[in-house]
């Protein structure tokens, strides 16, 4: 693979993400949807000029180094620089919950059932849990503001989206070394996740804070827009380094940021090329995403193993519902509460993406059960951006969560 090669499979990509976004916005199908199945189909078109993105002349970006180093980062600096911290605060309890215990349970839920059900061993069972548990917002957040949604439940679902996959990467650490030592330490991994997700938060918060006060003393948006690439990126890799969450210390540095350092310390010249440039940035990453997703599915071993895709659908469905309808009423017993209505949007929108492939894809090639969690991931995967992603737009429309017509607490 050469250079030249490279940039003509980026260009080709590009070129798919533009006309897919453009078709994806006349014929109202949500954007990452539309990004998957046209990966899909361009898959399946064999003719000269395309011939970068057939398999053997592509290269290989759908790898765990690429979607957890370089697009993971972005997106959640992206997704986090625009929330308010204030409102984070306010919803701080259902937030914790569904982020913390949530993802534990529906990782416990989904291994158990998946053990029960297609007989993989325990605790490899309970690796795929914590592989599939992290809800992805992207698609569901692109529906909302479409159709104007409360935003209060984007909040709570973006929220809980940024939290999670932190949590679900410290899970999967904790598993996959469980996994290889054929014994689960409940002690230790408990101190593993509370050292990475607690050092993570404080690591991000510090870095965005001394960020904050170095835009302040400038006025100059380029430099300032370089600042906050070193400080999304650099977040992530010291937290690597020093074995903490990565996605955590870059969700908390971004929030110290842009609640911060964008209001109080930047002008509103840079506050508006900032956020332009962070906006391009998250198109750009979730375009390549998506259409890597397509174009790297295998159809064919999908459907030879459909039985336990299916199965494997339906643990992950019963997790995410057991954690989201028994968590969220404990929730509302300590905070505002969230409307039964919308528990249903928490549920069928958890669509799952990017970071369940990456951590799939990282499993080393001897892992003997490699295989059978990649297919079963992928099937997870599919499903839930093309069958809920589809079809959570009538399911708004049905609970009457659309254009304004929001529910309020009962």
């Amino acid at each position: 693979m050469t250079p030249t090669s490279g940039i003509e499979f980026l260009v080709w990509l590009l070129i798919a993400a533009a006309i897919i976004a453009m078709l994806a916005k006349r014929l109202r199908i949500p954007y990452t949807v539309s990004l998957v199945l046209g990966g899909l189909l361009l898959g399946f078109i064999h003719i000269p000029i395309l011939s970068p993105l057939q398999p053997g002349n592509r290269p290989d970006w759908l790898t765990p180094d690429v979607i957890l180093i370089l697009f993971l980062p972005a997106l959640v600096f992206e997704g986090s620089v625009k929330l308010d911290l204030r409102e984070l605060l306010r919803n701080s309890v259902p937030l914790l919950l569904l982020a913390n215990p949530g993802v534990l349970l529906a990782a416990l839920v989904t291994g158990y059932v998946v053990h029960w059900l297609i007989g993989l061993p325990v605790l490899v069972a309970f690796l795929f849990g914590s592989i599939i548990s992290a809800t992805d917002p992207i698609s569901v957040l692109a529906i909302f503001r479409d159709l104007n949604v409360n935003k209060r439940l984007s909040l709570i679902m973006q929220g809980e989206s940024l939290l999670n996959d932190g949590t679900a990467v410290v899970l999967y650490g904790i598993f996959f070394g469980a996994v290889v030592a054929e014994k689960l330490s409940v002690p230790k991994g408990a101190g593993q996740y509370f050292l990475a997700v607690a050092g993570g938060a404080i690591l991000g918060s510090v870095l965005g804070y001394l960020a904050s006060h170095i835009t302040g003393a400038l006025d100059d948006p380029q430099i300032e827009i370089t600042l906050t690439t070193i400080l999304a990126y650099g977040s992530y890799l010291l937290a690597f380094h020093l074995h903490l969450s990565g996605v955590i210390a870059t969700a908390a540095a971004g929030l110290m940021l842009g609640n911060f350092g964008a209001k109080r310390g930047m002008s509103a010249r840079t506050r508006t090329a900032m956020q332009s440039f962070w906006e391009y940035i998250s198109f750009v990453m979730n375009s390549l995403v998506f259409l890597l997703i397509g174009l790297e599915i295998h159809v064919r071993e999908l459907l030879q193993n459909w039985t336990s895709v299916v199965l494997a659908i339906v643990a992950v469905l019963l997790g995410r519902v057991l954690s989201v309808y028994l968590l969220v009423p404990l929730s509302n017993s300590f905070s505002e509460k969230i409307p039964f209505r919308w528990q249903h949007i928490a549920v069928w929108g958890g669509l799952r993406g990017a970071l369940a492939l990456a951590l799939a894809l990282s499993l080393p090639s001897t892992s003997p059960y490699r295989e059978q969690i990649l297919n079963l991931t992928f099937g997870v995967v599919i499903f839930s951006i093309l069958i809920q992603g589809l079809t959570l737009k009538p399911v708004l429309k049905l609970l009457k969560l659309a254009n304004g017509d929001n529910a309020t607490p009962a």
